[in-house]
């Protein structure tokens, strides 16, 4: 899987490190389990987008562009790290983002990644509904149109075939990591939401049979995302050059979803607080915070064997605590 041949600009920060966590460990009964820190980045507070926007944003300025436009939720990651990866590069970013997940309050509408994305010089468009949001993005591309500008857009999350190769790129740097720890055989638990990382990382480990992946769903149900995932691991393969491969016997669970999207559940506070008492770490309530819940259950429910190596992927969203606030300050007091 040569990926030398796609543009790609260098956002820094990579590797990023994995590190074991014994207390962490020792509260599940995982002697070996390791964080795979995709959190701990330079730019824009760091998270798994930042791997997709080097591929997104090497192909949009290859073609040209010097204007990004992307979508997300009010606390979107992808949108805040978007805008601190244009604001790095000089490029314009325009960001759609849409009142979906169903909270209100100060915190949630203006702190937290909100605030990030000011700062980092995006110009941020929040919309009602999907209808509102379509109207804003033709509005936007004939404004560019008529200044001359030439617009790359992104899809939610950056999941497309290209944003994809991130973590096709990421699974290879995981493995290299592993085998200079000498472990031969490992476990990655990670998330699935919009759909790019777990697709790259399907792609990426489908000819390493001794690195497993366990897939914890954030946002849709196992259906849904196991559709998500077959369009998404077909168009990688497709860029690679490569057979897609079968999603079958993948590991993969919606049941720390809760209500939905961004609604945090009390697994989801539990394993906040676990992670940071044991190893110091922050996870956030929509992506990780869900995913540490599943390790939680599986860990529970003896999914994993007692001597095995496993790798929890800790894909960033620290700042989305702050948007939740209120929640946040009643769990940690607990």
């Amino acid at each position: 899987m040569n990926l030398d041949r796609f543009p790609r600009v260098d956002l820094g920060g990579y590797p990023t490190p994995l590190h074991p966590a014994p207390r962490l460990g020792e509260a599940l009964g995982l002697p070996n389990l390791l964080l795979k820190r995709d959190d701990v980045h330079p730019l824009g507070v760091g998270g798994n987008k930042l791997r997709k926007l080097e591929f997104l944003l090497g192909a949009a300025i290859e073609n040209g562009a010097d204007t990004v436009i992307t979508f997300g939720a009010l606390q979107t990651n992808h949108g805040r790290q978007t805008a601190a990866a244009c604001a790095k590069l000089g490029l314009r970013c325009e960001l759609v983002l849409t009142a979906k997940v169903p909270r209100e309050g100060d915190a949630y509408e203006r702190s937290g990644n909100v605030s990030l994305d000011h700062l980092f010089g995006a110009n941020v468009h929040i919309c009602r509904d999907g209808e509102e949001t379509g109207r804003t993005y033709e509005r936007l591309i004939t404004e560019a149109a008529a200044e001359g500008r030439e617009v790359a857009t992104f899809p939610v999350g950056g999941s497309d075939g290209v944003g994809a190769l991130g973590y096709v790129a990421a699974a290879r740097e995981l493995a290299g990591q592993l085998g200079e720890l000498g472990i031969a055989k490992a476990r990655l638990v990670a998330p699935h939401a919009s759909g790019g990382t777990s697709a790259g990382l399907v792609v990426g480990t489908a000819d390493l049979d001794w690195l497993t992946l366990d897939i914890a769903c954030v946002s849709h149900p196992v259906d849904e995302a196991l559709d998500n995932l077959a369009d998404l691991t077909i168009a990688a393969s497709v860029l690679l050059g490569s057979e897609p491969p079968s999603l079958d016997g993948l590991r993969i669970d919606d049941r720390t979803i809760g209500p939905g999207y961004g609604i945090p559940t009390a697994g989801t506070w539990d394993a906040v607080r676990l992670f940071g008492r044991t190893e110091g770490i922050a996870l956030d309530p929509v992506y990780t915070g869900k995913v540490g819940a599943a390790l939680i259950e599986w860990a529970a429910e003896g999914h994993f064997a007692p001597d095995e190596h496993v790798v929890f992927l800790h894909t960033g969203g620290l700042p989305g605590l702050y948007g939740y606030a209120p929640e946040f300050a009643d769990a940690v007091r607990r």
